[in-house]
C-alpha cells in the first residue's frame, strides 16, 4: 500500500515536472522571437504607421487650404489695391482738370477785361450803351466768341440795329467761326423782330442753304413759314411749316409750325 501511493506520488511528481519544464520551453521561446517576428510587435507598428500617414494627411490638408485662402487674400489685395490706383489716378486727372478750368477762366476773364478797357480807348463801350460804327466789332481786337456774345447781349437788350451791325461784322470778321450759322440766324431775328418780313425771310434762308447741318435749320424754317405768313404768301408758308413737321417732328419749332398750321386751316387759309 505505501509503495502504491509512492507510486502515484511519483507520477504526480514526474507529470508537474514535465508540465513545468514545457512552461519554461514555451517561455524561453517567447523570449527568444525577435521583435519583428512578433505579431503583436508587427500589428502595433502597423497601427503606428497608419496613425502616422493619417496625421499626415491631414496637416497637409490643413496646410493647403491655408496656403489656398492666403493666396485668395493676396490676389484680393492685387484687385484692391488696383482699383486704389485706378481712384487716385482719376481723381488726380479732375484735380488737373478743376485746376485748367480755373486758370481758362481766369484767362477768359482777364482777356475780356482787357477788351473791354481797349473798347474803352476807342469811347464809351457799345454794351453800356455806346455807338456801333458800321465795320466796327463790339470788342475789338477780342475773340470770335467774345464778340458773338456782346452781338447777342446788343440782341436781348432790343437794340436790334446795333446788334445787326454787330452781327454782320462778326461774319465778316471771323468767317470760318463754329458760330457763323447762329449769327446768321440772329441777323434774320433781328430784321424779324423789327417786322422786316422780306429781309427777315431772305437772311432765314441764308442759313437754310449755306448751313445744311446747323441746329437751327427747323427754326429756320419756321421762320420763314411765319414771314411768308405775314407776307400773305400762305402757300410758301403752309410748304415750310408742312417741311418743319415732317422733317423735325420732335423739336418744338415742329410744334409751333403745326399750331400755325391749324391756325392757318381754322382762317381758311
Amino acid at each position: 500500500m505505501l509503495n502504491f501511493l509512492s507510486d502515484i506520488r511519483s507520477g504526480r511528481c514526474a507529470r508537474a515536472l514535465l508540465a513545468a519544464i514545457t512552461v519554461a520551453q514555451l517561455t524561453g521561446c517567447a523570449l527568444m522571437v525577435p521583435p519583428e517576428d512578433d505579431p503583436l510587435y508587427i500589428r502595433q507598428s502597423d497601427l503606428d504607421s497608419r496613425v502616422t500617414r493619417v496625421e499626415r494627411v491631414l496637416d497637409s490638408e490643413g496646410l493647403v487650404n491655408l496656403l489656398k485662402q492666403l493666396e485668395q487674400l493676396q490676389q484680393e489685395t492685387q484687385v484692391l489695391r488696383g482699383q486704389v490706383e485706378q481712384l487716385e489716378f482719376r481723381l488726380e486727372q479732375a484735380e488737373t482738370a478743376q485746376k485748367q478750368q480755373y486758370l481758362d477762366v481766369d484767362q477768359r476773364l482777364q482777356k475780356l477785361v482787357g477788351q473791354r478797357q481797349a473798347a474803352a480807348l476807342d469811347g464809351r463801350s457799345v454794351l453800356d450803351g455806346g455807338e456801333l460804327q458800321p465795320g466796327q466789332l463790339p470788342v475789338p481786337g477780342g475773340t470770335d466768341r467774345a464778340n458773338y456774345q456782346a452781338a447777342f447781349e446788343l440782341l436781348k437788350q432790343g437794340r436790334y440795329k446795333e446788334a445787326s451791325t454787330a452781327l454782320r461784322q462778326f461774319m465778316i470778321a471771323f468767317p470760318d467761326s463754329s458760330l457763323s450759322d447762329n449769327a446768321q440766324y440772329w441777323l434774320a431775328e433781328t430784321h424779324y423782330v423789327s417786322q422786316s418780313y422780306g429781309k427777315a425771310r431772305k437772311e432765314f434762308a441764308v442759313v437754310v442753304e449755306k448751313y445744311p447741318q446747323s441746329r437751327k435749320i427747323p427754326d429756320a424754317l419756321l421762320k420763314i413759314g411765319y414771314c411768308n405768313y405775314e407776307l400773305k404768301r400762305f402757300a410758301d408758308a403752309r410748304k415750310s411749316l408742312q417741311a418743319v413737321v415732317a422733317s423735325y417732328p420732335e423739336t418744338t419749332a415742329a410744334r409751333l409750325a403745326g399750331q400755325r398750321l391749324e391756325r392757318m386751316t381754322a382762317e381758311g387759309l
